[in-house]
């Protein structure tokens, strides 16, 4: 059983350890070996990563990949990814190859604007606090100066400030719903810095009027409608059936599959994760929010009042053409763009993005990976190529030798792997 324990945040690493390893673990010097195996032996980089968060222990490792061959827009990128799961990115470099040879993956950044709100609770007259906010409008800008002048220079800052009556959802709830312009930074510090001295500004100034209302809370929104980026790929149909084309069967099927996941819940959603494991592995390589792009997208999905597809699908005059809207707050500076190793070079090999050129990065590879998966499930079905990629993960687990998962690779290159199959064969070699 687990004991409490009073002020852990104030022990020493060590400490922390030894405490997690006698208390919560039942081999404690297995557990000390396993923690100081993934601390990196460069002691000033591993205070660099213990200082990220809080009660740190150890590192916690995910692979860090690369999907080549992608061109967007005319230029050719290679793609940092890092994630877990099987078969990403094999599929999204399959893609990227696949639309090589027909000019690429097409983007356009529809908006970059992000939201922040001061929420409060008014029960007074409407016109009353109507009239406070149309007066103290310029006071709001004055008051933020000081957060916003490194902003401006660069051309961003605050772009409005509106009040919204949100009555009609809430009794007396009110919001100064605000917009602004981040440029290459993600921009949450500067937002909730605004939006907090907007609060304490809206306080003061309906003090002097006589005005009663309660500031609730003060901060940013991760829905950003209006901070969205297309990604899209077009072809003409061919009249060949090869896998290696879009002929028109292939073609039909693939927009009915989009257009099940437009119009059902249940496979939408499937079909949305499905996106999110291209975008969250960029984001995560390059140092971004991935829950806070998680929760915007989804949000997203759901804005015409049921979750649907992100993406969408056409054949029109001969032409296939498959793209998607995704909003997209990213950054490229502040956070850890600078401090950590892997995420300076992610942005490196991105031939150092700006905001904008990473959103559209990381859209094309969000429609690469579900572009990749409906082409499975609408031709061979996705488990064949996804247990195949995973085959190395059932060997590793029944602790097969190199030899041994050279010859089951080799083996099960046109049969069904299963996780029965595998350790029937496997042990059937044991025996020779």
């Amino acid at each position: 059983m687990q004991k409490t324990v009073e002020g852990f945040s104030k022990l020493s690493k060590q400490e922390k350890i030894h405490w997690i390893a006698h208390n919560c673990t039942s081999d404690p010097e297995s557990t000390k070996k396993t923690l100081a195996h993934y601390c990196n032996e460069n002691e000033a980089l591993q205070k660099v990563h213990d200082e990220f968060i809080e009660n740190t222990l150890t590192n916690y490792y995910l692979p860090f990949a690369v999907a080549p061959n992608f061109l967007i827009n005319g230029t050719l990128y290679t793609i940092p990814m890092t994630i877990e799961e099987s078969s990403v990115v094999a599929a999204a470099s399959k893609a990227a190859k696949f639309w090589l040879t027909r000019s690429g993956f097409k983007t356009t950044v529809l908006g970059t604007e992000k939201v922040g709100q001061v929420h409060f609770m008014y029960y007074g007259n409407k016109q009353s606090i109507e009239t406070l906010i149309k007066d103290i409008l310029p006071t709001f800008y004055i008051a933020t100066e000081a957060i916003t002048r490194n902003m401006k220079k660069r051309g961003g800052g605050i772009t409005n400030i509106a009040l919204r009556d949100k009555t009609n959802v809430l009794e007396g709830y009110y919001q100064l719903h605000c917009t602004f312009e981040t440029l290459d930074a993600m921009g949450a510090n500067f937002i909730n810095s605004c939006l907090e001295q907007f609060a304490k500004t809206l306080k003061e100034e309906a003090s002097k009027k006589d005005i009663e209302l309660e500031i609730i809370m003060s901060i940013l929104s991760n829905y950003v409608p209006n901070c969205v980026v297309r990604a899209e790929v077009s072809c003409p149909i061919s009249e060949d059936r090869s896998e290696e084309t879009v002929s028109r069967n292939f073609a039909q099927r693939f927009v009915q599959a989009v257009s099940i996941a437009k119009s059902e819940p249940y496979r939408a959603v499937t079909h949305n994760k499905g996106i999110m494991n291209g975008i969250d592995a960029v984001v995560l390589a390059t140092g971004n929010d991935f829950r806070a792009v998680e929760a915007g997208v989804h949000a997203y999905a759901a804005k015409d009042g049921s979750y649907s597809s992100l993406t969408h699908a056409e054949i029109k005059a001969g032409i296939f053409r498959f793209w998607m809207d995704v909003p997209l707050a990213l950054g490229t500076v502040g956070g850890l763009t600078s401090l950590h190793p892997l995420v300076k070079l992610a942005l490196e090999i991105l031939q150092s993005p700006s905001a904008k050129d990473l959103m559209q990065i990381v859209a094309v590879a969000g429609l690469a990976q579900n572009f990749a998966a409906l082409r499975s499930l609408v031709t061979t079905g996705i488990q064949k190529g996804h247990m195949k990629m995973h085959l190395l993960n059932m060997l590793n687990q029944m602790g097969a030798s190199d030899e041994e998962k050279k010859q089951l690779v080799e083996y099960f290159k046109e049969r069904t792997v299963s996780n029965a199959s595998v350790k029937e064969h496997l042990e059937r070699l044991r025996k020779l």
